[in-house]
């Protein structure tokens, strides 16, 4: 029977305590007003986290966590979430009483909110037990109720008008993240009997930058000399002198192999530095370059062994399982998900982006950190045109009420600027002769082969006689990977080893991969690569020959980005674009169009090749023609954020789309035995009631593989995978230590998987 105590949580299989309703709405508070205040809405943000749990004060609540879910490990299986979702609307406005009611199963739409509304206005027993609990909590909590309405940022005068409703949307999913983040940080430390929750420290950014310049000086010192220092110093120090302007949206243009990556990362810290920002977050299209890059900045800024401060400054995070569910049950798997408490953060765009757009807690916790921060999106031509309209208004939202700067580098810059959603944005650009600079740093001449005869065995015969020792092949699929590759290790045999790099494979196995084709071409050993394009967009590597796949203009400049890098041969590279009549070719329209857009523009003479700056800007204006600036481009998902329907943003905003993206763990057989077993503990913490927060899926990072998610579901069904927690599973079928989870292996797919 109830005791008279509220509590919020069952007793901490550390502690042995249970944690008291009082104590866990006080300390949410006190965190979410702490993350509100960034960004102008710490009292918005403190009141919701107060009110979020307050239905849990009813008796029925109560009697549920002492009789049913401690002592038989359930969950309470009753509704809490209403009585905060009321005060909310009554004091803090119906937009932001979402916050309170999604807080478990995810934000929900406004016709959610008005039948909960109106529910409670009955004599149901779901609106006399929030009533009991407002009045049960508000003798503890007196504060729940006011005197008059929560302040909001001052700039939230009415939310009358298409812009005005689109910040409502994202200052909502901004005051979410604080209250999902508090709520989660609390209650880790109560179940691991904590007194207060853990924060990675508060770093100095003048120091960080200092410490970054001074080890990138010191590592060119100690490199080999290459014809492109003069030039790459140059870009390096027009990015750094950028960063004393003011905050806003800044354009890094250089052609590759004029290290964008560092020169940004360069800009990115002088700049938080300058204007007292709080972390650097960076975001790039594909898992492999977040690692080189994460390997990268953690050379130039993690602390020493010698170092008395051994607190890691960088975070790498690219996992995509999705933790929640609509559920107590999915509390504890919730816990896992990451919040970005780091002053550097390496991401992927598909991480970021499906985060601003989601609607569930796990995936949204870590966005307030967007706030005060500079955002760096390396290879931003990534993005789909598809989004291109949602990604760029809130992009533009963040840099104007958020204090954040936003970095768009590329070598193939997208012309975001004849698009609306940039109307009246300032455009600041680093790098000011970028055709100059792209005159100096032509070094690879093109070969077209785009006849009717071409085919993959004609490829491959043209690699294994005209391609030299080390080549590089791009392909569009992990299809085309396989049966290519194959081509290659199947017929007469070849200088070297023909390897393999597609996402099919482990993030470590791609990254063992990696290491070593540097190696052979270090070491000028024999070596021939077939990759889809995660290897295009900016992963370090220098080959005098890569071959192609026909694809858009900007992947094509990318693909050649990797022949000649370092300008070290005495002729041109050769980059060879084919165009093989059983070549895979996604089937949506910001392709078709960007293909069609690309054959028009580029190509053999009169034609121009991928370099070609005029060219490309031509490219851009056509690709963007074709398809329209309307819904092509994403303006339905904008409606939608205006109407403050959350959960279908979410279900319409896919980078990815959903058949082509589930993680899976994979046990290499080759592992030792302990590291096997430190796999499956991880493994099993995450299928435990209690897993011990983001480490778990930070540590699974480099074993997980991605298939489409009807394979995933065959193999589920035969037993070749087991469910782990989320849409994650652990694999249990073959795994090819050359091609991974090879599509031509029994678990066939035709999947565009890069």
């Amino acid at each position: 029977m109830f005791s008279g105590q509220l509590y919020a949580h069952s007793r901490s299989p550390v502690s042995g305590v249970r944690h008291e309703l009082t104590d866990h709405l006080h300390e949410s508070a006190i965190l979410a007003r702490r993350f509100g205040e960034v960004f102008g809405a710490g009292e918005l943000a403190e009141y919701l986290a107060l009110v979020h749990d307050v239905g849990k004060g009813c008796c029925a609540w109560q009697d549920g966590l002492l009789q049913r879910a401690e002592p038989e490990g359930k969950p309470v299986g009753i509704p809490h979430k209403e009585a905060g979702t009321r005060l909310a609307a009554e004091y803090a406005g119906l937009p932001f009483a979402a916050v309170v009611q999604g807080h478990h199963g995810g934000l929900p739409d406004q016709q959610k909110i008005k039948d909960v509304l109106t529910a409670l206005q009955g004599s149901g027993p779901d609106a006399e037990a929030a009533r009991e609990a407002t009045r049960r909590v508000a003798r503890l909590v007196p504060e729940i109720v006011r005197t008059g309405p929560v302040a909001l940022p001052p700039w939230v005068s009415a939310w009358r008008g298409a812009s005005a409703r689109t910040e409502v949307d994202l200052l909502v999913r901004m005051v979410f993240s604080c209250l999902v983040d508090a709520d989660f940080l609390d209650t880790s430390a109560h179940f691991a009997g904590r007194a207060a929750p853990q924060f990675a420290p508060v770093r100095d950014m003048a120091l960080l930058s200092e410490r970054f310049e001074e080890r990138r000086a010191a590592f060119l010192a100690k490199r080999p000399v290459s014809p492109l220092d003069e030039i790459r110093g140059r870009v390096f120090a027009e990015a750094v002198a950028a960063a004393a302007r003011e905050p806003g949206m800044y354009v890094l243009h250089a052609p590759t192999g004029g290290a964008k990556t560092i020169a940004a990362g360069g800009f990115a810290l002088r700049h938080a530095a300058r204007h007292g920002m709080r972390r650097v977050v960076f975001a790039v299209p594909f898992i492999s370059i977040t690692q080189q890059n994460a390997a990268v900045y953690r050379s130039l800024l993690d602390p020493l062994e010698e170092d008395a401060d051994r607190e890691l400054v960088v975070l790498e995070h690219h996992s995509s399982v999705s933790l929640d569910e609509d559920s107590d049950e999915g509390t504890w798997a919730r816990l896992a998900a990451e919040n970005w408490d780091a002053p550097v953060v390496v991401t992927t765009m598909v991480q970021l982006f499906q985060s601003l757009f989601s609607a569930k807690p796990a995936a949204m916790r870590k966005l307030h950190r967007l706030a005060g921060s500079v955002i760096v999106l390396d290879e931003v031509q990534a993005l789909p045109d598809r989004l291109l309209n949602p990604i760029l208004s809130v992009l533009r939202g963040l840099v104007e009420r958020y204090v954040a700067t936003v970095v768009l580098a590329s070598a193939t810059q997208p012309d975001f600027w004849s698009l609306s959603k940039m109307d009246g944005v300032p455009r600041h650009s680093m790098v000011e002769d970028v055709p100059g600079l792209f005159d100096e740093l032509r070094r690879v001449t093109y070969d077209w082969q785009l006849g009717d005869d071409v085919t993959w065995q004609s490829v491959a015969e043209d690699i294994e006689e005209r391609a030299g020792d080390q080549a590089l092949a791009v392909v569009n699929t992990t299809r085309d990977s396989a049966r290519l590759h194959r081509l290659l290790t199947e017929g007469p045999s070849g200088p070297g080893p023909v390897l393999h790099l597609s996402t099919r494979m482990t993030a470590e196995h791609r990254r063992e991969v990696i290491d070593q084709v540097r190696t052979r071409l270090k070491e000028h050993l024999s070596v021939r690569v077939v990759s889809t394009s995660l290897i295009e967009a900016g992963v370090d590597v220098d080959f005098p020959s890569v071959y192609r796949a026909w694809a858009p203009a900007e992947s094509l400049q990318q693909a050649a980005g990797r022949c000649n890098r370092d300008s070290r041969m005495d002729e041109p590279g050769r980059v060879v674009v084919f165009r093989p009549a059983e070549g895979g070719t996604p089937k949506d329209l910001s392709y078709l169009a960007a293909l069609e857009a690309t054959a028009e523009f580029f190509g053999p003479y009169p034609l121009a090749d991928p370099d070609d700056l005029e060219a490309l800007a031509g490219y851009y204006a056509k690709r963007y023609a074709l398809q329209g600036e309307d819904h092509a481009m994403g303006e339905r998902i904008e409606e939608l954020r205006r109407t403050w329907d959350f959960p279908q943003v979410a279900r319409e905003f896919r980078m990815i789309d959903d058949a082509y993206g589930q993680s899976v763990v994979v046990v290499r057989p080759q592992k030792t035995a302990e590291e096997q077993d430190a796999i499956w503990a991880d493994i099993h913490r995450l299928r435990s009631p209690y897993p011990s927060g983001p480490g778990c899926l930070r540590r699974l990072q480099p074993h997980i593989a991605t298939l489409p998610r009807h394979e995933v579901a065959e193999a589920l069904r035969s037993g070749l995978a087991e469910p782990v927690v989320g849409d994650l599973v652990v694999w249990r079928g073959h795994y090819d230590e050359v091609r991974g989870l090879d599509p031509q292996d029994r678990e066939d797919s035709s999947a565009f998987l890069v």
